[in-house]
């Protein structure tokens, strides 16, 4: 890191020097009790990345999203067009969940679960950091002449880094195509589909680009969300802050003379977009708490109080408040708790199976016998589990019979069914030009669904006559 001991504050990005050429980031791997709770977070989320497309509930991935087929398959259960629904209703919900926790939360989202911090900060960093050893020995490496050792070293991480990344290009692949087709792709390879192996070695190219030599910079410079934080966040949003009236002045002395703050930069140290958090909030800053963790390991060893660098909110720290939970933020948090609430009981409530049934078109009712009146219907049905569902009809009312036209109604899983039917009804229960009706769907004697439709007879001056 470099001029730590500016006194004023910066006038550009901690990534780039004076000159304009890109400032490269040695940060230490935090230690701590956030960042033990970070490394569970991050190797749970990256183990059920890897693991995801192959593990199957009832024959199907865990998750599946084949845009192509626009088949998409969720923790063992299939959503297709007709759930689309569904789909625009939770990315309204994600967005704003996303806006209303930044206002609340701040940026926790950024260094806690988002896909660039886990990748980077959980494995790719610590592949650097058992290779070319601690920021010190890696700045020392960096700055040296090549040599035997400099080039085995290079060799060896960037090769893990290319092997990381081509294997998590071919976990996305399995994602959309499936495990199996992605067997059949690179079995073939590199006779057979060389298109195909060219475009996995470009994004493989694209993704150790990112993570090898990008890295923090997509948070500072590419990530929309990070740019929108600035006009997200108020006075009251709870982030990662420094209280400045407890460790200011800065530098070792007796308490009372001096503040807590004994100037030792290990938050800086310990940044991986290279900022100073006591220089208030930035547009860098994640909120990874890699700052707080090295902050409290510092005041324990100086035996003062935890929490100079905390999660707080810039009125609770003006004021020397602890944080309170106002309206505003009890109020959002209830809206988050709603939002996730519905989606997850729309999900959950959805049917197995989906089924219209309409009247065809251009046709009118017919007498069916001496005593009855039939209507001509089409029925669509769409089978949204995973195994073949054999249906039954029954009228529910009013009193009458459904014709299935062809052989029993079977409908295997994922598909839709399109059949004839007449619903007769006895001429003294149509008592009106357009009665309404409601049909029982049945699975193994069991009614899963219920549809309605209408049933046209003629008119009741007709039928007196």
């Amino acid at each position: 890191m470099e001029n730590y001991q500016e006194s004023t504050f910066r006038d550009r990005p901690p990534t780039f020097g004076k000159d304009g050429n890109r400032v490269w980031l040695f940060p230490k791997l935090p230690k701590g009790k956030l960042y033990n709770i970070r490394r569970i977070i991050a190797w749970t989320l990256l183990i059920f990345f890897y693991l995801a497309p192959f593990l199957k509930i009832s024959g199907e991935p865990l998750i599946f999203l084949n845009f192509l087929e626009r088949k998409f398959v969720l923790f063992g259960n299939t959503f297709y067009p007709q759930d689309f629904h569904l789909l625009v209703l939770a990315v309204i919900a994600l967005i704003v969940f996303i806006v209303l926790f930044t206002v609340i939360y701040g940026r926790i989202f950024c260094g806690w679960i988002c896909p660039q911090t886990v990748f980077l900060e959980f494995l790719y960093r610590p592949i650097e950091h058992l290779i070319d050893g601690n920021p010190e020995q890696q700045q020392k490496l960096a700055q040296q002449e090549m040599d035997a050792i400099k080039a085995l070293k290079r060799i060896l991480k960037h090769g893990i880094y290319l092997c990381i990344s081509f294997a998590t290009i071919l976990t996305f692949i399995a994602y959309v195509t499936g495990t199996a087709k992605l067997g059949e792709i690179i079995e073939g390879w590199p006779l057979q589909q060389f298109g195909i192996l060219l475009g996995v070695l470009a994004f493989t190219g694209a993704h150790y680009f990112v993570f090898s030599w990008f890295r923090e910079q997509v948070c500072t410079i590419v990530c929309p969300y990070g740019r929108l934080q600035g006009v997200m966040l108020d006075v009251n949003t709870i982030l990662v802050a420094y209280d400045y009236k407890r460790g200011e002045p800065r530098g070792k002395g007796e308490r009372g003379l001096k503040g807590d703050c004994i100037n030792c930069y290990n938050c800086v140290d310990v940044c991986p977009t290279g900022i100073d958090i006591r220089n208030g909030t930035q547009l860098e800053c994640i909120n990874c708490t890699a700052c707080i963790d090295a902050c409290n390991s510092v005041m324990k060893r100086v035996k003062k109080p935890s929490g100079l660098i905390r999660f707080a909110s810039e009125k609770s720290i003006s004021e020397g408040q602890k944080i309170r939970f106002n309206a505003r933020v009890i109020a959002y948090s209830l809206v988050l708790i709603a939002l996730l609430t519905v989606i997850t009981y729309l999900f959950t409530v959805r049917g197995d199976i989906e089924t219209s049934i309409n009247r065809s078109p251009g046709t009118m009712f017919q007498e069916y016998g001496a005593d009855k009146y039939s209507n001509l219907y089409n029925l669509q049905m769409m089978n949204k589990t995973n195994f073949e569902m054999v249906i039954e009809l029954k009228l529910l009312s009013p009193e009458g019979e459904i014709i299935l036209m062809g052989d029993p109604l079977k409908v295997a899983k994922g598909e839709v069914a399109n059949r004839d039917l007449l619903i007769v009804i006895k001429k003294e229960n149509v008592k009106l030009s357009n009665s309404h009706l409601e049909i029982g769907i049945f699975e193994n004697g069991k009614q899963i669904e219920k549809v309605s439709t209408t049933f046209v007879g003629p008119n009741s001056l007709d039928a007196k006559q």
